[in-house]
């Protein structure tokens, strides 16, 4: 590993601790604000937009002008809008606030394409999701010490320790070094536009994403008023889903990237069946452990865009693919407030029919095209 990735990972790991701290508990606060469950979906779908239309732009920069600078401006960007909800004393202000952080996902493009260039003899997926367990290491932290600074303290000031923990990670990631500007070919973007196997992996993407975030956003929310958990097992229940996420991530990113993305279903699943049917602490602790598995699948998906595109194409492809993952948040947040309403329970058996028919798509027609993955080393 080279000291560029060290850098990265060091740099997500304290990012991981502060978005932690807060991230998990947000359905819980809008809550505490006033919002009803219908209204938390529909801020979180402005949430997801906010979050999409930002990847294909950086994607686009980060291949003409750099990575680096991009970088630098996420990071900058994400702590001031931290900022803004920590000293946000109204919904409005701190929904407000929430928009400005979510745009900071257009690091994400960038951050993989930087990640991918730095992973020396590694594999793409074994160095995506190696940066992503170290980010997940971190969020074991965050929930534990957001539970606890809510309870003892109130919901809000865990913004105000993410803040000073997002002014560390930006000192760690403003020493990392700049990386060359891939020459562009001739075909440039049209070339991504004619890339058929690219166009029919995208689908796939959107109702995997789709179909693995449905019950995650309010499900805080059912720990806490259906059964009945307070602030502090929920912040130890979250956690369990960040060791998941680092063990799922070491564990699944060494395996073939189709395989591991099949498992990946079958986690979620599990994670939807626990928390609907399992009735206690130690239930829900193992539910959200196997949650893990929508991150890898997150990047196993990237993993595999990679290997469908020209190496000048990445960041614009990632930004392309992760524009995907935002719109299925979209319209799988305000779909999952309507469910709560209606019943709070049955999100969970809607996630697992969903996810059945997602994992005999992927099953049945990546390989198809999987052939095509080597055409760009």
């Amino acid at each position: 590993m080279n000291r560029n990735l060290i850098l990265v990972a060091i740099a997500l790991f304290t990012w991981g601790i502060g978005e932690g701290a807060f991230f998990y508990f947000q359905p819980l606060y809008l809550e505490e604000l006033g919002a009803s469950p219908i209204a938390i979906g529909s801020i979180l779908s402005a949430v997801g937009a906010a979050m999409t239309i930002v990847h294909i732009p950086a994607g686009h920069l980060a291949d003409r002008f750099g990575r680096r600078r991009i970088l630098w401006a996420a990071w900058i960007f994400g702590t001031t809008a931290t900022w803004v909800m920590a000293l946000a004393r109204s919904l409005s202000m701190f929904v407000l606030g929430m928009i400005l952080y979510a745009l900071t996902s257009f690091v994400m493009a960038p951050l993989n394409s930087y990640v991918t260039a730095a992973r020396g003899k590694w594999s793409v997926a074994r160095a995506l999701t190696l940066t992503s367990a170290l980010f997940n290491a971190g969020a074991i932290l965050g929930p534990l010490i957001g539970g606890w600074i809510g309870n003892h303290f109130g919901l809000g000031r865990t913004y105000l320790f993410a803040a000073c923990v997002f002014a560390a990670s930006t000192t760690i990631i403003f020493n990392i070094q700049h990386q060359p500007v891939e020459s562009r070919p001739s075909g440039g973007v049209a070339e991504l536009l004619r890339n058929r196997a690219f166009q029919k992996f995208l689908p796939i993407i959107f109702l995997t994403i789709f179909a693995m975030y449905l019950a995650q956003p309010l499900t805080p929310n059912f720990l806490q008023n259906q059964r009945q958990l307070p602030l502090d097992q929920i912040g130890i229940v979250i956690a369990a889903g960040s060791l998941g996420n680092v063990v799922l991530n070491l564990f699944i990113g060494r395996m073939n990237p189709l395989r591991g993305f099949l498992l990946c279903h079958l986690s979620v699943a599990l994670f939807a069946a626990t928390i609907w049917r399992g009735l206690g602490l130690q239930w829900y602790i193992i539910g959200y452990f196997l949650l893990g598995g929508y991150r890898v699948a997150r990047s196993l998906a990237i993993a595999q865009v990679r290997g469908l595109v020209a190496l000048a194409n990445m960041g614009l492809a990632y930004g392309v693919a992760e524009t995907v993952c935002g719109t299925a948040l979209i319209l799988a947040s305000p779909l999952a407030g309507y469910l709560y309403e209606f019943n709070p329970e049955v999100i969970y058996p809607t996630t697992i029919l969903i996810l059945a028919g997602s994992l005999w798509v992927s099953a049945f027609f990546i390989p198809r095209f999987s052939q095509q993955t080597e055409q760009f080393p």
